[in-house]
Order: C-alpha cells, then sequence, then structure tokens
C-alpha cells in the first residue's frame, strides 16, 4: 500500500485475541507454584534491596546491577536453581521497571508481593522436560 493511495490511512486494524485455559496435572501445578513462589522471592528480595540502597545512598539501583547479583542469589538458595531462569529475570525487570514508573509519578511506590498476586507472563517453561 502506497501513501499516494487514496484508501492509505482508512482501513480500519482488527485486532484478535486468543483465550487459552490449560489443565495442568498435579505435578505441573506443583512446579507453576514453585515458580511462582521463587519470582516472588526475587522480587521481594531485589525490592528490599533497592529500598535499602535508595534510602543510604539517595539513588536507586538499575536493571543490570540487579541481574548480575541474580547468580549469587541463586548460589545462596539452590531451590533458585530449580526454576526457569527467564522468569526470575522477569521477576527482576519487574522491579526495575516499577521503579522506573515510581520515578516518573506514573505509580505508587511498589510494594511487597504477597502470596498469590504475582502473575507471570514470560517464562520457558515449555522447553523442560
Amino acid at each position: 500500500m502506497l501513501a499516494s493511495d487514496p484508501d492509505f490511512g482508512t482501513q480500519k486494524r482488527v485486532h484478535k485475541a486468543y483465550k487459552y485455559r490449560i489443565y495442568p496435572t498435579k505435578e505441573q501445578q506443583q512446579l507453576i507454584h514453585q515458580m511462582f513462589g521463587c519470582c516472588r522471592f526475587v522480587f521481594n528480595h531485589f525490592l528490599g534491596l533497592w529500598n535499602n540502597t535508595y534510602a543510604t545512598t539517595g539513588k536507586g539501583l538499575s536493571y543490570n546491577t540487579c541481574a548480575t547479583q541474580l547468580p549469587a542469589l541463586k548460589g545462596q538458595f539452590d531451590w533458585l536453581k530449580t526454576v526457569d531462569s527467564i522468569a526470575l529475570q522477569s521477576a527482576v525487570r519487574h522491579v526495575a521497571d516499577s521503579f522506573d514508573r515510581f520515578f516518573k509519578k506514573q505509580n505508587q511506590a511498589p510494594r511487597n508481593r504477597p502470596t498469590a498476586t504475582l502473575q507471570l507472563k514470560k517464562t520457558n517453561l515449555s522447553s523442560r522436560s
């Protein structure tokens, strides 16, 4: 379609959405709950670290600073090694994004995530057997 076309820009775009319902087995449910718990732990850990750093220095952390500390955290807590690494990195990314939005006055200050409120959108669980 060219800009010189008289119908250029007048066509409507159609957005499609799909909903899927999964029926995991008991073992898969356990893995999903374990992943949510680990992501919640990582989110709360780096949120606390970020708040402490901001209180002492007046500056927060960056995503890269937190992401480079993730392997050390996995070394400290062996049970973090059993879940998908992409999900844990996404939890760190969510901490960084929530502080970015807070400093831009778009949201309130980030809070700890209690049980059963964390939603996971990015994972690589399908590649694991």
